[in-house]
C-alpha cells in the first residue's frame, strides 16, 4: 500500500512538472516611446540620469537582444505583437487620429485569444489602442480582465486645453472590464491621474499573477505601461528622487515597477514557470512639447542610443527597442544577441513553447523561434522585414543593410522620396547618413527578394481596410 502510494505521487508531481513545462506562464512588459538607450545594459540608465539596477539584474538573468525590431507606431507595433502579423494586413498600419471605428477586427485572432483557449487566464493592464468602439476592447480579444486605457496617453492632456471643452470631442476615461461584458468607465483621464496610473497598474499586475497562482493556473500577463509617453509626469513618490528632472524621475520609476513585478513572481515561487520579456512598441518621441500652454513639466527628449531617429520614422531608432526575455534553467543568462528578431515572431514563438494552436486560415508574419531562444539555435532565421512608416513602405532591412525608398527626420517633418533607393551598412553606419548603394547594388538584388514576397502576398490575401467594421470575414 505505501509503495502504491508513493508511485501515486511520483506520478503526480511528473505530470505536475510536464504540465509547468507545456504551459508556463508568460508575462510582457510593453513600454511606450521607450527608446532603445534608456536602460543601463544598453548604455543608459546613470547616463540617462538615473541608474536602472532593475533592468540590469533583468538582462543579467536573461538574454538581451540588441536587434529586436517593431514597427514604428504605437497602433501598428501592438497589432504585429499581438497578431503575429505585419499591423497593414490587420488594418492598424497608422495611428488613428479620428473618432471613428478602428481597431482589430473580430476576426483576428490574438495572443492572448490563442493562449486562453489552451487554458491560460489572461490579463492585460495597460494601454489598449487598437479599438475603442463596441466589439473592439481587449475583453473581446481574449482577455479575461483589463484595467486602462483604449487609446493613447496625448489624451490625457485634453481637459486642460483651451477650447477642448467646447469641442464635441468625448472626454478619455479609464476603463475596466471582463470577458463577456462591455466594459465600463471608471475614471476620466486626465493630468490629475496621468502620473497615477502607472502604479495602478502595476498593483492590478501583481494581483492577477496572485490570483492566478492560488487558482492554480498559467497565466498570460500583458502589462502595456502608459510610461513614456508624453507628457513625462513621474508618480508623487518619485518626483525629485532622481535630483535630474521628471525624465530621470520616471526611469527611477519604471525601474522600480519592473523590480516589484519580479519580487512578486520569486515570493510566488513560480521563476522557473515564467517568461518574463521586458520591451517596448517603438523608439522614443520626437519633440519637446514645452511649447504647450500645460501647467507641468511635459518634455520627452527620449534616447535611441546610437541609432538615428524616433518614432514615425523608418530609421533604426524607431524600429530597434530594449528586448530581454528571462526564463531559469531554459534561456541561458546573461547572453546577448545582434540577430535580428521582429515584434511578430513573438507570436509564433510563445504558441511553440507553450504549446498552443495557432490559426491556419491567414497569413502570419511572424517566425518561431523558439528553438533559438532555447540555445538549439545559433541563427533566429530571419534575415530582414519590411520597414512600413504607416501604409507606405519606407524600406527594407536585410542582415546589416537598409534600403530606404522615403525618409523624414521626424512625423512632423518633409518626407523625401528618392528615384535610386538610399544603402547604409550599420555595422560602419549605425547614423544612416552615408549612402553606399554603388558599388554595392548587389545589395538590392539579395535584400528585394522578401519585398517581391510580401507584395505578392498582399496581392493574394489583401488587407483589412482600416476601420473595417464587424462582422467580417476575408473573401
Amino acid at each position: 500500500m505505501k509503495m502504491r502510494n508513493l508511485i501515486t505521487v511520483i506520478c503526480v508531481c511528473v505530470c505536475f512538472v510536464v504540465t509547468a513545462q507545456d504551459k508556463p506562464n508568460v508575462v510582457i512588459v510593453f513600454m511606450d516611446n521607450f527608446g532603445w538607450g534608456e536602460p543601463g545594459f544598453n548604455g543608459g540608465g546613470i547616463t540617462r540620469g538615473a541608474p536602472t539596477p532593475m533592468m540590469n539584474k533583468l538582462a543579467d538573468e536573461g538574454m538581451r537582444f540588441t536587434n529586436f525590431n517593431v514597427e514604428v507606431q504605437c497602433t501598428p507595433s501592438r497589432s504585429a505583437l499581438l497578431t503575429g502579423r505585419y499591423a497593414v494586413r490587420s488594418g492598424n498600419a497608422t495611428v488613428p487620429l479620428g473618432e471613428g471605428v478602428y481597431g482589430l477586427v473580430q476576426w483576428e485572432q490574438t495572443m492572448a485569444e490563442m493562449l486562453s483557449n489552451n487554458g491560460y487566464a489572461t490579463g492585460m493592464f495597460g494601454k489598449w489602442h487598437l479599438g475603442r468602439t463596441k466589439g473592439r476592447f481587449p475583453t473581446d480579444q481574449g482577455f479575461d480582465e483589463w484595467y486602462g486605457v483604449p487609446n493613447s496617453t496625448d489624451e490625457s492632456t485634453y481637459s486642460s486645453l483651451e477650447g477642448f471643452s467646447k469641442s464635441g470631442v468625448p472626454e478619455t476615461y479609464v476603463m475596466s472590464g471582463v470577458k463577456g461584458k462591455e466594459p465600463k468607465k471608471v475614471k476620466p483621464y486626465n493630468l490629475e491621474y496621468r502620473p497615477l496610473i502607472d502604479r495602478d497598474l502595476t498593483d492590478k499586475a501583481k494581483d492577477f499573477m496572485k490570483r492566478s497562482v492560488k487558482q492554480k493556473k498559467p497565466f498570460f500577463l500583458y502589462l502595456p505601461y502608459t510610461a513614456t509617453h508624453f507628457p513625462t509626469m513621474p508618480h508623487p513618490d518619485f518626483i525629485g528622487k532622481s535630483g535630474n528632472g521628471a525624465w530621470a524621475d520616471l526611469l527611477l520609476q519604471i525601474d522600480s515597477y519592473l523590480g516589484e513585478l519580479q519580487n512578486e513572481i520569486d515570493k510566488l515561487g513560480i521563476e522557473k514557470e515564467t517568461i518574463f520579456i521586458f520591451t517596448a512598441d517603438n523608439g522614443p518621441e520626437a519633440v519637446n512639447y514645452n511649447n504647450t500652454n500645460l501647467t507641468v513639466e511635459t518634455s520627452m527628449q527620449g534616447s535611441a542610443g546610437p541609432w538615428r531617429g524616433t518614432l514615425f520614422t523608418g530609421f533604426e531608432g524607431a524600429l530597434r527597442v530594449p528586448f530581454v526575455i528571462k526564463w531559469p534553467k531554459k534561456i541561458a543568462a546573461g547572453t546577448s544577441s545582434d540577430e535580428i528578431v521582429h515584434a511578430m515572431d513573438l507570436f509564433p514563438t510563445i504558441a511553440a513553447i507553450t504549446k498552443s494552436k495557432m490559426p491556419q486560415d491567414r497569413i502570419i508574419d511572424g517566425i518561431d523561434m523558439s528553438q533559438f531562444f532555447l540555445g538549439k539555435k545559433e541563427t533566429s532565421g530571419r534575415d530582414g522585414f519590411i520597414v512600413y512608416m504607416g501604409k507606405e513602405i519606407f524600406g527594407v532591412k536585410w542582415k546589416n543593410w537598409k534600403l530606404h525608398f522615403e525618409e523624414q527626420e521626424a512625423w512632423n517633418t518633409v518626407k523625401n522620396s528618392y528615384t535610386m533607393p538610399k544603402l547604409y551598412n550599420l555595422y560602419d553606419d549605425p547614423q544612416e547618413r552615408n549612402n553606399v548603394l554603388f558599388p554595392h547594388t548587389w545589395v538590392p538584388k539579395a535584400a528585394l527578394k522578401q519585398l517581391d514576397e510580401h507584395v505578392i502576398s498582399l496581392k493574394k490575401n489583401p488587407p483589412i481596410p482600416t476601420g473595417q467594421k464587424d462582422p467580417y470575414e476575408p473573401k
